[in-house]
């Protein structure tokens, strides 16, 4: 039996879906809330910048893992026109309700399928585009959801991760503040849920830095793989692209 852990807790690897779905089925119905609170509304920029260097056109096939609230199912489905088609998905099904949704709120035809993404049930070489926004830190096998990731993509398709990364040094001990002090109180008073907050800031230091997530990308079968920090490397946009 294999450990992997929760943040920062060890815990037996078939424990770990489980536990991140708690949080996220708690959070679910504040978590926009929270992002905007979080990032002073940055992370809308950070989700916009990710689809406007994507590559993706009218017709294009885009598949949104993780993809939660469907924030970026929303600007790729405007982006891929009638001709095209998103698909959402969400191993959670608490989030993935809160996406599909607002989807259907905003008049858009986008399927919302619950599963995970290290078994993605697509056939291979499908996809024009695939992107996963702050969900893979929460994988358990991370390289295994690249590998799937690497398969449901078409020959010349990318895979786009936007993830939560290693900040700036001279940044690194006010932003360890804010990540441990500020982060979970904030969680307490709008998501009444502290715990899930404080795990999410573990997580988040958890996560592989930008350039281990990128040889974890070429090993996964990309041939290319390239990044862009944003925000002093609060965050980074990973693309790898398939030959």
């Amino acid at each position: 039996m294999s450990d992997t852990h929760f943040g920062f807790e060890t815990v037996p690897e078939e424990q770990k879906s489980s536990k991140v779905g708690e949080v996220f089925h708690s959070v679910a119905s504040r978590y926009d809330v929270m992002n905007d609170v979080m990032s002073a509304g940055l992370h809308r920029f950070w989700k916009r910048f990710a689809v406007e260097t994507s590559g993706v056109r009218k017709g294009n096939r885009v598949l949104d893992v993780a993809g939660g609230s469907g924030d970026l199912s929303k600007l790729f489905a405007k982006k891929v026109g009638e001709s095209g088609q998103v698909v959402l998905t969400d191993i959670n099904a608490s989030m993935l309700g809160v996406g599909r949704d607002r989807l259907m709120d905003e008049g858009l035809s986008v399927p919302a399928l619950q599963c995970d993404a290290e078994k993605l049930p697509f056939a291979s070489n499908y996809f024009d585009c695939v992107i996963v926004a702050f969900g893979l830190r929460n994988m358990t096998h991370k390289e295994l959801a690249l590998t799937e990731m690497q398969r449901v993509l078409k020959p010349g398709g990318r895979l786009l991760v936007l993830e939560f990364s290693k900040v700036w040094k001279p940044l690194a001990k006010v932003y360890d503040a804010y990540s441990f002090k500020l982060l979970p109180l904030m969680g307490k008073l709008i998501a009444k849920d502290e715990a899930s907050y404080r795990y999410l800031a573990e997580s988040i230091r958890m996560h592989p830095d930008q350039e281990t997530l990128k040889t974890m990308m070429l090993a996964a079968g990309f041939d290319k793989v390239d990044y862009h920090n944003l925000s002093a490397g609060t965050v980074a946009l990973h693309k790898g692209w398939k030959a």
